[in-house]
């Protein structure tokens, strides 16, 4: 039977913890490494809902993408979030393991599943690393062969990523080559630019910052940070269910965008 340890390997050789951003943490955070597996649970985020679904659905082990350990906590009680989340884990002995910027970097990780899944193609990458699987990084670049109106791109958006509504402030009407940047992707915007960009697709943007590439004639779409990146985490980590064809992978039901439109 499989371990954590054997389905931690094949994640770390498909996206090695060496892409991973300076600020990040990778890797098993909660649990064993020499645990059996039969049942994973899939979850952008290591809720209390999603901990709960695990338990419910038998699940040995999660695989989030967002870490729940980011910095070192100074207590691990349950008077507190975080640690009752590790608490909760290590009684029910369910493993944790994250794997974040470093999927996102890595060739065919979250960036280029995202670029595919809205219908593109894209051959550059806005913040180039190097790796022994490829060319990786974060950011996608798009250019495109014929420019296509901006309301017909956020359209592809909507539809794609099945989103009802998104923030867009428009810089021009058209576009030419599009940054497209999963999750929270601001810190790359200028280098985007200088990439050419006319319009950047990702999440979490702030008021004043947009507001000055809207003044420079480049368009933001933000689709938010959940859109940009769940459906795209699930289709990255189809590998692990070829890979470990005894092994059921569920898709979280609980685990959802923490902003509603109303």
């Amino acid at each position: 039977m499989n371990t954590v340890k054997d389905i931690s390997k094949e994640i770390e050789k498909f996206a090695p913890k060496y892409l991973m951003e300076d600020y990040d943490n990778v890797g098993l955070m909660v649990g064993r490494d020499d645990k059996h597996v039969s049942k994973v649970l899939l979850a952008l985020d290591c809720t209390n809902d999603v901990i709960r679904e695990a338990i419910e659905n038998n699940a040995d082990m999660i695989i989030s993408h967002h870490p729940l350990l980011f910095k070192k906590p100074k207590s691990i009680t349950t008077n507190d979030l975080l640690g009752n989340k590790i608490i909760s884990l290590i009684k029910e002995d369910i493993s944790l393991y994250s794997c974040h910027t470093n999927l996102d970097s890595t060739k065919n990780g979250i960036n280029d599943v995202l670029v595919n899944l809205l219908g593109f193609k894209s051959s550059l990458i806005i913040d180039e690393k190097e790796s022994e699987n490829g060319k990786c990084g974060i950011g996608r670049l798009i250019r495109l062969e014929e420019p296509m109106s901006l309301d017909d791109l956020v359209s592809i958006i909507k539809n794609k990523l099945d989103i009802k509504g998104l923030r867009v402030a428009k810089g021009s009407d058209k576009v030419n080559t599009i940054a497209v940047i999963n999750g929270s992707g601001q810190d790359y915007f200028y280098e985007a630019k200088k990439l050419g960009a006319d319009c950047i697709i990702t999440g979490d943007t702030t008021y004043h910052f947009v507001s000055d590439f809207k003044e420079m004639n480049i368009s933001i779409i933000d689709a938010g940070h959940f859109k940009t990146e769940y459906l795209a985490f699930l289709k990255t980590l189809d590998f692990l269910k070829e890979k470990f064809k005894d092994i059921e992978f569920i898709k979280s039901e609980t685990n959802k965008d923490p902003y509603e439109i109303f």
